[in-house]
């Protein structure tokens, strides 16, 4: 229990709950399983390794200085597990509003602590305290990436663009990705961030039909699809299917007070 009064679960499973108001629910059982099968598949691969290469970038050596390494939205944890095996003796933390995904979290690396949050209500962590702040796909709270991102860290970003999934958008009526998002993006951190260096990636996937299935409802899609039509949409397409991802990986610092 901290100072206020509020009571923090340490999970049997290796995970916090530091929720300590009404959260979202998160993504649940089945979703977190089928991203890890989708991770197990590799199809994300190409996305892991360059985060790994903009985290050795940013993450520059440092004789016995271990850096704090937050991923927000971290699901499983997967991108942080493999930069943590990359770089070596630094500290990750997983955040996610899914005790599902944060309990998968802490078994994906020994350096990680996972724990369950809501980035709208205020993230668990102290000012400037970490150096490298990445959110993949996830909910994005500028006020608080600013309050916990130390002065010399970064912010790398994961948004997916109008090609993302684009052959499973259009036969299975997936969630298209608006053409503004990069945009609209920028503007919702230029009061606190200055955008360094941005890219697209893109890359394809072989999918099998149980992968293509775990990849069209493994997100947000997945609360708006009719089962029947899924299940008959890809009855209807040919296995292995190429499937395009599109993101933009994008870093930002935090705005100096010359840049404000």
């Amino acid at each position: 229990m901290c100072g206020n009064g509020h009571r923090f679960d340490a999970a049997r499973q290796g995970y916090l709950n530091l929720g300590t108001t009404r959260m979202p629910a998160g993504d649940d059982a089945a979703m977190v399983a089928r991203r890890l099968e989708v991770a197990e598949a590799g199809v994300y691969a190409p996305l892991t390794d360059h985060l790994v290469e903009v985290a050795r970038d940013h993450l520059a050596p440092a004789a016995g200085e271990q850096r704090l390494i937050v991923d927000v939205g971290a699901g499983p944890g997967v991108h942080l597990a493999r930069i943590l095996e990359a770089l070596g003796d630094h500290h990750g933390i997983a955040v996610d509003a899914s005790r599902y995904a944060a309990r998968r979290a802490a078994r994906a690396h020994p350096a990680i602590t996972a724990i369950v949050a809501d980035v709208w209500a205020g993230l668990p962590i102290a000012d400037d305290a970490v150096d490298l702040l990445l959110d993949v796909f996830a909910p994005r709270n500028g006020a608080e990436f600013a309050r916990i991102l130390a002065p010399t860290g970064v912010l790398v970003l994961v948004t997916p663009r109008p090609g993302h999934l684009g052959e499973l958008t259009r036969a299975l009526g997936l969630l298209g990705v608006d053409p503004e998002k990069t945009r609209r993006v920028d503007d919702e951190l230029a009061d606190r961030f200055t955008r360094r260096e941005g890219r697209p990636l893109t890359w394809e996937m072989s999918l099998d039909r149980s992968v293509a299935m775990a990849v069209a409802t493994m997100g947000p899609s997945a609360h708006h699809l009719d089962p029947r039509a899924l299940t008959t949409g890809l009855q209807r397409l040919e296995w292995p299917q190429t499937v395009t991802g599109d993101v933009e990986v994008a870093v930002y610092t935090p705005r100096t007070t010359e840049e404000t």
